[in-house]
């Protein structure tokens, strides 16, 4: 096969499963949302729920947009070192990127930021943030992410003196959970990462936030954190749409890295509920499958 026809092949997945990210959440997300609706005892906090499912099912009946803001455009890639690849996958990505915001259509969200003209077409200066991994294997793992700008700004990062140790990590996050209340459109997923340099703590966050509802981090005294920052979050009482209630999160994860003696970055990042990604793998033959989740 040519690699024109590899080419179109990955163009044409990556543009399905923008769709795909765009018109439905992940099954996980919709079943903790249900869950939560069960759940919930303020009358208020359920009929927000119901809003929320109502939307989720509108979106995938009509394959229209769950909401109105599409997202900033990110692809996180898994390169096999043994995938046969023999063209120019950035550029593959941007026409993508192109194509779908005409096709699904996309609303435009590429600004530029000194003179706040809008590319039109989802792409420009690093855009579609573009993170490439070498893997072992065979396959080109593609997740796709497109970002909401509620959620993105209630990032948050502190370099804090190590010292501060697990507390100082505990009361950061839920500092910035009871800041950011119900701006990022709760219920949220929060990702946390901490240690490496600032930008690989970041970096861990932004993939943290994109793990399955109810994942737990491998090391046991992780994984209990998380669920720690779960609990606590959810007795703040911020609640769906910020109105009150019990689920002010689906669900925390925490992803780490060793770090300088001297430093001690953490990183906060949420996900709204739209919950916003849709992973496709592509085998050495060509042959494309799509998943809700790739674990990056």
């Amino acid at each position: 096969m040519p690699a024109e026809e590899h080419y179109e092949i990955v163009k044409n997945a990556v543009v399905e499963a923008l769709r795909l990210a765009v018109t439905r959440v992940p099954s996980d997300v919709e079943a903790a949302l249900k869950a939560a609706r069960d759940r919930e005892e303020s009358d208020l906090a359920r009929n927000v729920l119901d809003t929320i499912l109502q939307n989720i099912k509108i979106g995938k009946q009509q394959s229209r947009p769950i909401c109105q803001d599409t997202g900033l455009i990110g692809y996180y890639i898994l390169l096999g070192r043994n995938f046969p690849l023999n063209f120019d996958l950035r550029r593959c990505l941007i026409e993508a990127t192109r194509e779908a915001t005409q096709r699904i259509p996309l609303r435009p969200n590429a600004v530029h930021p000194f003179t706040n003209r809008n590319s039109g077409d989802n792409t420009g200066e690093h855009i579609p943030h573009i993170y490439l991994r070498l893997v072992d294997g065979d396959t080109l793992s593609i997740l796709v992410v497109p970002k909401g700008g509620g959620s993105e700004n209630m990032t948050r990062f502190a370099m804090l003196t190590p010292a501060k140790g697990i507390r100082g990590i505990k009361e950061f996050v839920l500092e910035t959970i009871a800041r950011a209340a119900g701006k990022p459109c709760p219920p949220n997923i929060v990702g946390v990462g901490v240690g490496g340099t600032a930008d690989e703590a970041m970096l861990l966050a932004k993939t943290a936030v994109l793990l399955p509802v109810g994942y737990r981090n491998p090391d046991p005294q992780i994984a209990e954190i998380e669920e720690e920052l779960l609990s606590l979050a959810n007795q703040l009482g911020i609640g769906p749409g910020g109105l009150g209630g019990s689920t002010t999160l689906l669900d925390l994860h925490i992803k780490f890295a060793h770090r300088h003696p001297a430093s001690l970055p953490v990183a906060v990042s949420y996900q709204c509920w739209a919950a916003r990604q849709h992973g496709v793998i592509i085998s050495s033959g060509y042959h494309v499958e799509y998943r809700e989740h790739i674990l990056l």
